[in-house]
């Protein structure tokens, strides 16, 4: 049971992943487009099908299959160092989700104030949460 709790849980943070990895990118090029432009609108539908169909059921499917490891593994886990970094990560991870979200609401209404400059910064925000995460889990350095 506990490796195909793993599996999904993976299946489920690639996914999630792709998501925080694509969207920011969609934003760099959306700060750019015309309001109100053929272009705007089509990135708008673009970042609501991503963010609803794709990353936010990721990101719910890794918190279940996530707890559900934890709930294997036993309260034990908790004694490791490694665990908390994670789940802090993870949290974080979570936070920049909902950060994303907004972001999606402001372009949505055409409220958006930071320029693509900014978007390109963010999209390596998940990229460094995510080696953080990966080398906690594998590594286990504490």
């Amino acid at each position: 049971m506990l490796e195909w709790v793993k599996a999904l849980h993976v299946i489920s943070v690639i996914a999630w992943m792709a998501g925080m990895l694509y969207l920011p990118r969609l934003f760099v090029y959306h700060a750019d487009a015309e309001i109100g432009s053929v272009q705007s609108e089509t990135f708008k539908i673009m970042e609501r099908r991503l963010f609803r169909a794709i990353t936010t059921p990721a990101m719910i499917a890794t918190w279940v299959f996530g707890l559900w490891m934890i709930h294997l593994y036993g309260l034990g886990l908790f004694a490791m160092g490694w665990i908390w970094v994670k789940l802090a990560f993870v949290i974080a991870l979570s936070g920049f989700h909902g950060f994303l979200g907004r972001t999606l609401k402001a372009f949505a209404k055409d409220e958006n104030k930071r320029d693509a400059k900014f978007y390109r910064a963010i999209n390596e925000v998940p990229t460094l949460i995510m080696i953080v995460i990966v080398i906690m889990v594998i590594v286990k350095p504490f």
